[in-house]
């Protein structure tokens, strides 16, 4: 990769936000100080066993693109500052983040404290107290999950392929197919969901064949698309409301975090998330955040 230009990554390090209706002096979920939250710039309220947040771009040793708290060991990033940043997360979160090699696909695996980093997946659900079910994000939706009884919890990645899936079957049911804390319609009702920051309504623009996978399984999802300003060919699509609605089909019903406002997207709001969509035309790429979820 070629280095970034000084210039570049002084416009990167002072980039306003691009949404006038994003103040980030008063976000949700704002970074309070003791560990884990002091990494976490969103955190997660899904019962009193369970820790639960979202990182957000400060708090790491990662310079250029990748400022400051990068966790993705794919994009281009120094080894050894992904490394002393995934370490200083583990050490406040005082369990052991499990991460997967997300592919954008279905695949949902159960973790525990021998499963090595690295397993091909989009989801992953435990019930050991010892590792921290993780997801890396960057503009795609992180949804963590607290089972009844936080006897066990679960984390997804949705972007849009994996949400959408093929003829309506994509990550969130195959979770429900797999994580047998699930599988029954009563324990989903009784499941907690927390969706974290993603790229939001008014940023994310995609192409009709996105728009064609989710409304050729629910008609009804054509409202979460609004015609494109910028090209009529084109679409903004609403992820988090489709992430919602796949849930209430599905059967969850206790649903927290993103609801779609503009607080919560991360292509707007530079000085505090990463964005690969708002971050790798520019600067040929962008940082990873973490979503995490373990049982007390």
């Amino acid at each position: 990769m070629k280095p970034v230009p000084a210039r570049q990554l002084a416009r990167f390090a002072m980039a306003p936000t691009t949404d006038a209706t994003a103040d980030e002096s008063s976000m949700p979920g704002k970074t309070v100080g003791a560990a884990p939250d002091a990494l976490f710039t969103l955190t997660a309220e899904l019962g009193h066993a369970i820790c639960a947040g979202m990182t957000g771009r400060a708090g790491g040793v990662s310079q250029g693109p990748w400022a400051s708290l990068n966790l993705g060991d794919h994009v281009g990033d120094d080894a050894a500052a992904v490394a002393a940043n995934r370490a200083r997360l583990a050490g406040a979160l005082g369990v052991r983040p499990v991460y997967l090699r997300q592919v954008h696909g279905c695949t949902v695996v159960p973790i525990d404290r021998h499963t090595p980093d690295g397993v091909p997946a989009d989801a992953c659900w435990t019930t050991d107290d010892q590792v921290a079910c993780t997801v890396l994000v960057a503009d795609c939706l992180p949804l963590l999950f607290a089972a009844p009884g936080a006897a066990s919890v679960a984390a997804v990645h949705a972007g849009w392929r994996g949400l959408a899936g093929a003829d309506g079957q994509g990550i969130l049911e195959a979770l429900v197919q797999t994580w047998p804390a699930v599988r029954s319609a009563a324990a989903r009702r009784a499941t907690v969901v927390w969706i974290g920051a993603g790229i939001g309504p008014r940023h994310f623009e995609v192409g009709p064949e996105v728009r064609a996978a989710f409304v050729g399984a629910h008609a009804d999802d054509a409202d979460a698309f609004a015609p494109s300003p910028r090209d009529p060919e084109r679409w903004l699509a609403d992820l988090p409301a489709l992430a919602r609605r796949r849930l209430r089909r599905l059967g969850f019903e206790h649903i927290l975090g993103n609801d779609g406002t503009a607080s919560w997207c991360t292509a707007s709001q530079p000085s505090r998330f990463f964005s690969h969509r708002r971050d790798a035309v520019v600067f040929g790429s962008s940082g990873r955040m973490a979503a995490v979820i373990w049982r007390r």
